[in-house]
């Protein structure tokens, strides 16, 4: 007979981090790759997973008001040149469509890169009360970003996205909404994702192109870099001046407009997989798994056996997304495959099992295994993944937290991220010129300046002159 093939070994993570991402990847068959460079194919288990984010996201939008609405993909060059920063900012990713079928276009479109102007352009159409106010909406969509250098999930010329496009009638209202939407994707990641972030704003170095200001959730991946996971943007009215968005108030006076845009991408799979997974491939939280429980039937042609399986995963389906592995694989090859593919926790059921009414649950967090009665499998299993999302949050926490580390002074911010790369909190005078150099000698970015302020030092860590705020540095994805 021949030999049976395993699931292939991954490339572990301390031998090679990148390498590790790029097999767990392919072998859990998330993507694969196009023909178009840059460009990944989605199979079902990577989106799967996609489903079960915007599922979870968009009952947490509609739940403060948010409606969804679909825009053009396509934006008239002239539409895009209407807010000078925000172009000078996209130009460089911006795909271009020249023809139509074999007519060379009178005018370029751009294949949107983001949707600010679109959503404005209609604002400027819908919006003349102050009845009309706020406009709370929100697309699905893909955006097209020539990028030089792509990696699946993390950075990719056409990705899947949600963007949120609101128009308030009063600054502190757009302030209000920005924080809110901030605080929707922190909790969604914390509750769904197991992952904790740091939240905070970003630099004006570093927010977006023609922003007022941009706050920022920011997560530590196990190699120790940061990874921006979702971000939220306070417009002001600088957009609503340069698409003239103005509306009659309660005093028949003319105003304009307040904004903001708040985004989240298929990136943030790059960061359930750094964040979670382990050598032997994906470890997914069990409110995001596609499947949260597989059922492995040991000798399975033995009578009954199947049966058995097949009646305790109808019982386990009231309580979790559950399959059964019925495949002529055997099931050392199932063990490491649903392993591979981050399946929460697995059902071992065999004829010795059967006559003991019970049942073997395997935790592929930590490999645990416990015996449980076939009599409250539906319970056990239950309170198992309750357990499992916990304790990978709990995990993740500490990870982060021991990977946070203060620095003073230059020499000790550059050796902590020569030998220990992480979070580093250290103070900075607000001097864009300090950011820049930081940068240049240490390639560690400003990722944010959090909402809680701490004082390591009275001194700016980069100059030394008086420095009063304290921002989270790190290398980033």
């Amino acid at each position: 007979m021949a030999k049976e093939k395993m699931v292939k070994a991954i490339t572990s993570m301390e031998e090679d981090f990148a390498q590790w991402y790029t097999d767990v990847v392919k072998k859990a068959e998330l993507i694969d790759y196009s023909s178009v460079r840059g460009c990944m194919i989605l199979r079902p288990s990577g989106y799967a997973i996609w489903e079960n984010i915007q599922k979870e996201l968009d009952a947490r939008f509609k739940a403060t008001g948010v409606e969804n609405v679909y825009m053009p993909m396509f934006i008239p060059e002239s539409l895009l040149q209407k807010e000078k920063d925000h172009v000078e900012g996209f130009a460089p990713e911006v795909a271009w469509v020249t023809h139509g079928g074999l007519e060379k276009l009178q005018e370029r479109l751009c294949v949107r890169p983001t949707s600010e102007t679109l959503f404005c352009d209609l604002y400027s159409n819908i919006v003349q009360s102050y009845r009309d106010l706020p406009k709370l909406y929100n697309q699905w969509c893909s955006v097209v970003r020539w990028e030089k250098t792509t990696r699946p999930f993390l950075r990719s010329m056409e990705f899947l996205w949600q963007e949120g496009h609101t128009a308030h009638a009063t600054a502190e209202e757009a302030e209000e909404r920005t924080i809110q939407m901030l605080n929707v994707y922190a909790d969604f990641c914390e509750q769904v994702l197991a992952i904790p972030m740091i939240k905070g704003k970003k630099t004006d170095k570093e927010k977006f192109a023609g922003a007022h200001s941009t706050y920022t959730i920011e997560a530590l991946m196990h190699d120790g870099k940061a990874l921006q996971s979702g971000t939220s943007h306070n417009f002001g009215d600088g957009f609503a001046h340069a698409f003239d968005i103005q509306y009659t108030d309660k005093d028949n006076k003319l105003r304009y407009v307040h904004q903001t845009s708040w985004g989240m991408s298929t990136r943030i799979i790059g960061a359930i997989i750094m964040v979670h997974g382990d050598n032997s491939g994906l470890v997914l939280p069990p409110r995001i798994a596609p499947t949260q429980v597989v059922i492995v039937p040991i000798m399975q042609k033995k009578e009954g056996v199947l049966e058995k399986a097949a009646e305790i995963k109808e019982r386990i389906s009231s309580v979790a997304r559950v399959v059964l592995d019925d495949s002529d694989k055997s099931p050392g090859w199932k063990f490491s495959e649903h392993e591979m593919r981050g399946v929460p926790v697995r059902v071992e059921l065999g004829p010795r099992d059967i006559e003991n009414d019970q049942a073997v649950l395997a935790r592929r967090d930590t490999g645990e295994k416990i015996t449980v009665s076939l009599d409250n499998i539906a319970e056990e299993v239950s309170r198992l993944l309750e357990a499992i999302q916990h304790d990978m949050l709990e995990r993740a926490k500490k990870h982060r937290d021991a990977h946070t580390y203060t620095a003073v002074n230059m020499d000790e911010f550059a050796k902590i991220l020569k030998e220990t790369p992480g979070f580093i909190k250290a103070m900075w005078c607000g001097d864009e010129a300090c950011e820049l150099k930081i940068k240049e000698m240490t390639t560690a970015t400003s990722r944010c300046m959090p909402f809680e302020q701490e004082e390591i030092s009275d001194k700016c860590v980069c100059c030394g002159k008086p420095a009063k705020t304290m921002v989270y540095w790190g290398k980033a994805y």
